[in-house]
């Protein structure tokens, strides 16, 4: 995922690739606040020879949330950063919504 994250920001040299996971990270879990359950993991581990990324997410929607916060916040000084905030903040509303995203129980009006 991390060389995924890094192409996705067209980002060509792993000097960042610490604060890139870290960034992740902190999507995944900002995905999860907001009620979207990831099918899979966002996990690194860092060794003494580099990163090793232990991440077993495959959701493209749920990457592509993930790799628009990294951009956002990785580039939060940057003149568009408003701009890319918004577009994370559309896929987060749209994963928040969509049924298989989420795992808000029953939602058809019925009491239980």
């Amino acid at each position: 995922m991390l060389t995924e994250c890094r192409k996705a920001l067209k980002i060509v040299t792993t000097e960042y690739d610490g604060e890139l996971c870290d960034i992740m990270d902190a999507g995944a879990h900002d995905l999860k606040i907001a009620g979207v359950k990831l099918p899979g993991t966002v996990a690194f581990t860092v060794t003494q020879s580099g990163i090793v990324d232990n991440s077993t997410l495959t959701d493209n929607l749920c990457k592509r949330a993930i790799f628009s916060y990294a951009d956002w916040m990785f580039h939060k000084n940057a003149p568009n950063s408003e701009t890319r905030r918004e577009i994370y903040n559309i896929q987060k509303n749209q994963l928040m919504h969509a049924n298989d995203y989420t795992d808000y129980g029953d939602t058809d009006g019925d009491e239980a």
